[in-house]
């Protein structure tokens, strides 16, 4: 699904379908690319469901349109937006009720394990072979929560 930066795009949401990424959290591919490393997502998000430790390889952006996400800036309710700069470090990004929030990051998303090891990456190719293959099977990602 990587795009040719220099086409103009249209897409209906609604009609795009979910595919998991971590237990509890599903999310709607709306835009990747190649050339920049940028994604945009959809994400939905069960109650109780978290991100865990994670580090930003590029600057993100999100915007809640329902429910609330928690993580170390505070609490994140229905209508907020924020900026995560790049080498953001949150230890764990929780959404304690259901939450829909759009998302764009300008890299990727490394989850951490025991000393900061690096244990999956989520990136713009990454989110496109979930997408393609439908992710109904066990990922990297999910395994890392």
């Amino acid at each position: 699904m990587s795009e040719n930066l220099t086409d103009e795009m249209l897409r209906e949401t609604a009609a795009l379908p979910w595919h998991a990424v971590v237990p509890g959290i599903d999310f709607r591919l709306l835009f990747t690319s190649a050339e920049t490393g940028r994604w945009t997502v959809m994400f939905r998000c069960q109650p109780g469901s978290f991100f865990p430790r994670h580090r930003h390889f590029g600057a993100g952006e999100y915007y809640v349109l329902k429910g609330r996400m928690e993580y170390r800036m505070g609490r994140a309710l229905a209508g907020t937006w924020g900026y995560e700069p790049l080498g953001a470090i949150h230890d764990h990004t929780a959404f304690p009720e259901y939450t829909e929030l759009l998302f764009t990051n300008h890299g990727p998303v490394a989850f951490l394990g025991e000393n900061d090891a690096v244990t999956a990456m989520l990136d713009h190719s990454y989110l496109e072979g979930l997408a393609a293959a439908g992710a109904d099977g066990n990922t990297e990602a999910r395994d890392a929560a």
